[in-house]
């Protein structure tokens, strides 16, 4: 099924596969997700005036924000940048320009369209590094008259010179090359050196990112670039030659262009903790700290849609897709400049996880956490399986520490869960031999965690 076209309710579903609950956040995300698909097949003229219907999402750590965001992105195959909305300052102060979550959008954007490039030439890229392997084996004759005819043995007398006695034996060895024959044996290749691997600029503290960025590239094109002599096995080479030979067979600037207009009509950039920068909390008493209003106004011209200049060309921002979250506990929502709030037009809570919740966090997700760590014993060729009320137990464990301590929704499971295990993780496989296999039952987790509830102070599991 092609990720691009699913419906909103099929998206709700491959999110159902990695999220428990949350049916609101997922709905509203699978809308703004068809939306886009809807909006590159408006016919008429207003195609370009349909803007995103951005994402506020509003929920404590750890009950599926990022998660959410993450797993919409490799639904639609699309470029995709998670950024902290408390790492950026305003322009005067030190720290990293809000342009640089475009710049780091549109470097996604090209590494995915590069390796699709390269997937698609692959076949001849491993055709040209087998005949440089070849030559590398057995050098190509030129085709000159040496006057000496050798006779060979196959069909009595017949003439054969020595440009296509070096064929056959290239074609004896092609097919050796082809079969893996020759994987480990030693050949000398030349690769590609890198130029200058960098360039430091004095004094450049003033210049921007994108000038800096583009000053060395430039200069680095400048320096020549001498080829490397290697040793290494036939293995090697072929890895090594063929990302050359890929890259050599991809036109740039087509990929520059498709980059630009990926990230431009599907890019997602996900701005966690935006509650950070809202000024609710600092309103009284603000000290000479960056202002968080002043990060909130250099964020709004991106969100709102410019231009912003970039090593690849410029991009703009008017159908990028943003989707912000932050647990609003000191500040809310309504501390945010009216003008960001009305770029986030869909609300949506997130609900705190249940004990229930747990039980279906640790048994259900395709990446559940019991099924990460039946995998890791695998390895080691042990079984470990969990009895339900084993599973029931851990997740009551992770409720009552969260009420207790704080609230770090589903991340507690993982601290529980490393407690649990990280025994039998050190005695395999010194003390736990191949093909054991381990039960998990109440009683097991009841007693490896008791300690746990008792500690009032739990600082060493608190993350």
């Amino acid at each position: 099924m092609d990720s691009k076209y699913l419906t909103p309710q099929q998206i709700v579903k491959e999110l159902d596969k990695y999220i428990v609950g949350q049916y609101d956040a997922k709905r509203n995300v699978a809308i703004a997700l068809r939306n886009r698909w809807r909006r590159m097949n408006v016919k008429s003229e207003i195609q370009n005036e349909i803007v995103p219907n951005n994402i506020l999402m509003i929920g404590a750590t750890g009950v599926g924000k990022t998660e959410i965001a993450r797993r919409l992105a490799k639904i639609a195959d699309a470029p995709f940048v998670k950024v902290e909305a408390s790492k950026f300052t305003e322009v005067g102060y030190v720290g990293r320009d809000v342009e640089s979550m475009v710049r780091d959008l549109v470097e996604q954007s090209v590494n995915m369209v590069k390796a699709r490039k390269k997937e698609e030439v692959k076949e001849k890229a491993a055709q040209a590094v087998e005949e440089i392997i070849l030559d590398a084996l057995i050098p190509p004759m030129r085709s000159k008259p040496t006057g000496f005819p050798v006779t060979t043995e196959e069909n009595g007398s017949e003439p054969v010179t020595d440009v296509e006695l070096n064929e056959r034996t290239r074609n004896l060895f092609r097919e050796k090359i082809k079969n893996g024959e020759l994987e480990d044996r030693k050949i000398e290749i030349n690769i590609k050196g890198s130029g200058n691997p960098g360039v430091g600029m004095i004094g450049a503290g003033m210049m921007d990112e994108v000038s800096m960025m583009n000053l060395q590239d430039m200069l680095s094109g400048m320096m020549p670039k001498k080829p490397k002599k290697r040793k290494v096995t036939v293995g090697e080479a072929r890895k090594i030659l063929l990302e050359e030979e890929a890259a050599k067979l991809i036109d740039m600037d087509e990929v520059k262009d498709e980059a630009i207009r990926r990230a431009e009509d599907a890019g997602i950039i996900f701005i966690d903790e935006i509650d950070k920068i809202a000024s609710g909390s600092s309103k009284k008493g603000g000290g000479p700290d960056v202002s968080r209003e002043g990060v909130q106004r250099d964020l709004l011209p991106i969100v709102e849609g410019s231009t912003v200049n970039t090593k690849y060309g410029v991009i703009k921002t008017d159908h990028v897709l943003f989707v912000a979250a932050g647990a609003f506990h000191i500040s809310k929502p309504s501390d945010l400049i009216p003008e960001l709030q009305g770029r986030f037009p869909i609300r949506v809570e997130l609900t705190n996880l249940t004990k229930d919740d747990f039980v279906r966090i640790l048994k259900e997700p395709k990446n559940a956490l019991s099924k990460q760590y039946q995998a890791l014993f695998e390895a080691e060729d042990v079984t470990i399986s969990f009895d339900d009320e084993a599973i029931d137990e851990i997740a009551k464990t992770a409720f009552e520490i969260n009420a207790e301590v704080e609230n770090i929704g589903a991340r507690r499971l993982h601290t529980v869960m490393s407690r649990l295990l990280n025994e039998f993780l050190f005695d395999v496989p010194d003390n736990i031999k191949s093909g054991t296999e381990i039960r998990v039952t109440q009683k097991l987790v009841q007693e490896k965690l008791s300690g746990l509830i008792k500690n009032r102070d739990l600082s060493e599991y608190i993350l």
